[in-house]
């Protein structure tokens, strides 16, 4: 697995499983009737923002991010990012892997912190992962997500210095 810049041209191979992933409404504060051409404009941030994609020998597209500053002027010090990894390559470290790459690119850009402004709390992998990446809990948004299931449930400010 590699991780590479995103070109428009991933967009057609990123779009299915973000499609399904929002769809689903269990770890994204997106509409889950997001439409696709809102969601290529979320997804291909203006710079300073960037996109990447990982993917295999073959050139498949196992998942993606988005990074860039968290707010702009005073706060620009601070990163922030999200990442969709295609739910048929789970299990494979597609997101270690893209969380280690915007870490580590943030770190050589200058950025002091990383901020992830709304992990739904049950979303218990991506908590554990990027708790095993040094991002730390600060608070959590009590029943600020209608997970389709489980129903009002919190959302988590993470951070950690670089």
């Amino acid at each position: 697995m590699r991780i590479r810049e995103a070109t428009t041209a991933d967009w057609p191979s990123i779009w299915p499983f973000m499609r399904r992933i929002v769809a689903q409404g269990e770890t994204y504060a997106y509409d889950p009737e997001l439409d696709e051409d809102k969601a290529r404009q979320r997804w291909f941030p203006a710079a300073p923002g960037y996109t990447v994609v990982a993917v295999d020998d073959d050139g498949t597209v196992l998942g993606t991010a988005i990074s860039g500053p968290n707010r702009e002027g005073p706060g620009s010090h601070v990163a922030t990012a999200s990442f969709m990894v295609d739910p048929e390559a789970g299990g494979q470290g597609v997101g270690r892997a893209l969380g280690e790459y915007v870490l580590g690119r943030a770190r050589s850009e200058g950025y002091r912190a990383m901020q992830f402004n709304a992990v739904v709390e049950t979303n218990t992998a991506a908590v554990a992962l990027w708790e095993s990446l040094g991002m730390e809990i600060i608070g959590t948004l009590p029943e600020a997500f209608h997970h389709p299931t489980k129903g009002y449930v919190g959302l988590h400010v993470m951070y950690r210095f670089l």
